[in-house]
């Protein structure tokens, strides 16, 4: 599969030609000024939680490319006011076979407003499975004990972490985590995005690899490959 990074936390996961889009944040994003949000494919949107940072260009790119718009039942009616039709509703615990493979939605310790400021639902994550492999992407999260569930569940190919502390897990509890999910190949995301949450990407690379996992910074606009794992 094929991952494209477009600044944040805003991802396009290639599945043998499905687009997976997660938590569209680049109009906004200075650091991201590069992108074309009009260039962007998406197949399906998968948001993760309702904040600016995460959900700022579904709208728009739902209603470009008439993506399917995968979140929670909250932020469904929220889009379908906005004029969004094309939404699957979902919540913590539910799983839906789409033609790409799974989408398991998960728990993610956070908070969740909208942009305009009405309740954004529950925050939570996403354990996508498929014949090419599978993912955990974390979304906004602390550390927290459920994360063992996935690595119990079903082993993870890769996954998506939030590396950034202040609003998210740091560095530290990012590689607790890669032991709770059973995990030790890791892509960060949410972090120098703003002046919260800049690290120093050199002693995280480091850490990362002391403890014997591998952490991928891509840089915004970066195409990487991954594979399913023997």
């Amino acid at each position: 599969m094929k991952i494209t990074y477009y600044g944040h936390s805003c991802f396009l996961v290639n599945l043998k030609g499905v687009n997976l889009l997660f938590d569209p944040f680049i109009t906004y994003n200075e650091l991201a000024k590069g992108v074309s949000v009009d260039q962007i494919p998406a197949d399906y949107i998968l948001i993760s939680h309702g904040h600016q940072d995460h959900i700022a260009d579904a709208i728009s790119i739902a209603k470009r490319t008439g993506a399917k718009v995968i979140t929670n039942w909250e932020i469904v009616v929220w889009l379908q006011n906005q004029g969004i039709e094309n939404c699957h509703p979902m919540n913590i615990g539910g799983k839906v076979g789409l033609d790409f493979g799974t989408v398991k939605c998960v728990n993610a310790i956070h908070s969740s407003s909208l942009p305009d400021g009405s309740y954004g639902g529950n925050p939570m994550g996403f354990v996508v499975e498929s014949e090419d492999g599978n993912f955990y992407y974390a979304g906004d999260t602390s550390l927290h004990y459920d994360m063992k569930l996935i690595g119990e569940f079903k082993k993870m190919d890769f996954a998506f972490l939030p590396i950034g502390d202040n609003f998210t897990m740091g560095i530290d509890n990012a590689i607790i985590c890669c032991d709770f999910i059973r995990c030790n190949d890791i892509i960060g995301m949410h972090y120098d995005t703003f002046g919260y949450i800049k690290i120093n990407h050199d002693e995280a690379v480091r850490k990362f690899s002391q403890s014997g996992n591998k952490l991928a910074l891509m840089r915004i606009g970066e195409t990487i490959e991954k594979s399913k794992k023997p």
